[in-house]
């Protein structure tokens, strides 16, 4: 065991028994490309906490049910996914709560639907982002909703559809306000001041548009 730049690395005995596995089992989880490649010193391999976050999420997806090759494709997402400083550079929510997840946990969330391509619709929509060996969510209010609607028998793919659906139409409002605002010869932070009221014309014509479904939906239930 040695410390690089502050970080604690390992040898790959040492890797293994960190991670409670046999070295001949990290020796195909390197093979199947399951961890990303050792630091290499001449003829040594280093391996650091990033490896050993990734082992011990390994053996808690095959504790939850999931298979080497799940586990592989979600290994790629994650390796191909934006990190946290990128999600954040996007666009830092200023209303929303940040939430970090294990991979195991985010698992939990869902399920069992955190599957490969569940993830990459998460990662397209912006709404995960990588740091290290955790998840973490942009909004703990939309990672709520999401859950409850999975715990409805609702699948998470079909959530994720209509969220991006979702996101077509509060892009159009957001400049629908922005506009009607700004043309008024007032400044970005008339709009800050603002966006509660916007907020709440959105909340109530949801409000009246769902009482108006509601009857409908009534009618067509058998």
């Amino acid at each position: 065991m040695a410390e690089k730049a502050g970080r604690r690395e390992y040898r790959m005995e040492e890797l293994a028994k960190e991670a409670g596995i046999t070295v001949r089992t990290l020796r195909f989880y390197r093979e199947r490309k399951l961890i990303p490649p050792p630091r290499r010193e001449g003829r040594i391999a280093w391996y650091d906490e990033t490896h050993l976050a990734r082992l011990r999420t390994i053996s808690g997806l095959l504790e939850r049910g999931h298979t080497l090759s799940g586990i592989a494709e979600l290994a790629e997402a994650f390796d191909h996914g934006r990190n946290v400083g990128e999600l954040l550079g996007l666009g830092a929510p200023t209303e929303e709560t940040p939430v970090r997840l294990s991979p195991e946990e985010l698992a939990d969330v869902f399920a069992g639907q955190a599957t490969p391509e569940n993830l990459a619709a998460a990662l397209d929509l912006g709404y995960l982002g990588t740091d290290g060996g955790e998840i973490v969510h942009i909004s703990r209010r939309l990672l709520d909703v999401s859950a409850a609607l999975v715990r409805e028998g609702i699948p998470l793919a079909d959530v994720l559809a209509a969220a991006g659906r979702v996101r077509v139409h509060t892009e159009a409002l957001a400049a629908l306000f922005t506009d009607l605002v700004l043309k008024q010869d007032r400044t970005p932070e008339d709009l800050r001041r603002l966006r509660p009221l916007a907020k709440g014309v959105v909340e109530a014509e949801l409000s009246m548009a769902l009482d108006r479904r509601l009857p409908a939906a009534r009618e067509q239930s058998p």
